[in-house]
């Protein structure tokens, strides 16, 4: 008799627990206040201090406003294409000494619509670096901040081609994973870690170890995704739908995953786990990782027709100093 009366209590317990899960109150997810103001002040924050590094660095501010002038086009031109494709959360960032870029969110990724916009940025640069140098040739005397049309279209050109290099992640790099190589597969991952590697070379052979920044940051994303896959397994364990975006996603499962991620992600081992539903000092960091869980899809959308004419527009930007005759012995500093 004692051996039949422990399954109904277990069964009981079961219910018990069943029934208090249905009947719990999950609070709203966490959400971010002023989502656009913090993105542009953050925006702002970084051009400030890219400014003022480079006045420090560079010997003219004429020749930083210049280069600044000329990322910054290379950037609209990225931020146009994505806010014409209806991306969230956009904003311009910039990296001192190295560069910018643009951030958005979509779930929804076309090949098509990533072509244009990763071509978006170099391609205006090198039209109007084009234009500006044969201008100058045909005549000369033309200067802006005391700097020749044909240096400044040759800026232009050079630094919107460096970006066009086949090396993630570049545009030119992302343009060959996302287009011709699948993000998912094992010639994706080896491209990386060959880009990584190369851009190490480069680091040391220019030299110029600020660009050490990222193939580490390539690895850390690397070895970050495993500890991902991890935690999307479990989550596929629990049955939880991640097929939509962070405003569709329940409440219920926005803290069922956060849940997960503490118990996997080293990062938040002292984050206590719900209930009790109290947000951490780190819920933004966990709101991001809980973003990033949830899936994108990448519409397979470019023929074979779509790839070459990709290709040829691609090459015609890459040969595009020699189309113009441009003297490219810019590149002889470097051992090349």
């Amino acid at each position: 008799m004692e051996n039949s009366d422990e399954p109904l209590q277990e069964m009981n317990s079961a219910e018990q627990t069943l029934v208090s899960e249905e009947t719990l109150i999950y609070p709203p997810k966490f959400e971010k206040e002023d989502k656009t103001t913090n993105i542009w002040l953050r925006s702002f924050a970084s051009l400030t201090a890219y400014l003022l590094l480079g006045y420090y660095i560079f010997p003219s501010y004429k020749m930083l406003l210049l280069i600044t002038a000329i990322v910054m086009i290379h950037e609209l031109g990225h931020f146009f294409a994505m806010k014409f494709f209806r991306y969230n959360e956009l904003g311009i960032f910039f990296i001192p000494l190295l560069g910018a870029y643009v951030s958005g969110t979509k779930r929804e990724v076309s090949q098509q619509q990533s072509a244009i916009i990763l071509l978006a940025g170099p391609l205006p640069g090198i039209i109007i670096g084009g234009i500006l140098y044969l201008v100058d040739q045909n005549s000369s005397g033309h200067y802006l901040f005391d700097i020749s049309y044909s240096r400044i279209g040759m800026l232009f050109v050079i630094l919107n081609l460096i970006n066009l290099f086949p090396i993630y992640p570049l545009d030119g790099g992302q343009l060959l994973n996302r287009v011709f190589l699948d993000e998912e597969s094992a010639w994706s991952k080896v491209f990386i870690f060959l880009s990584a590697g190369f851009l190490c070379f480069l680091a040391i052979k220019i030299p110029f170890y600020l660009l050490l920044i990222f193939p580490a940051m390539m690895l850390m994303r690397f070895f970050g995704d495993k500890k991902i896959t991890n935690i999307e397994k479990r989550i596929e364990d629990e049955q939880i739908n991640t097929d939509l975006e962070y405003d569709e996603l329940p409440d219920k499962d926005y803290w069922r995953i956060r849940n997960i991620i503490i118990e996997e992600h080293t990062s938040f081992k002292e984050v206590p786990k719900a209930p009790p539903f109290e947000y951490d000092a780190k819920e933004e960091r966990i709101m991001t990782t809980v973003q990033s869980l949830l899936h994108r899809h990448l519409i397979q959308d470019v023929s074979v027709a779509g790839k070459i004419l990709i290709f040829l527009i691609w090459a015609a930007g890459i040969a595009s100093p020699w189309l113009l005759n441009m003297d490219m012995s810019f590149f002889n500093r470097f051992g090349f």
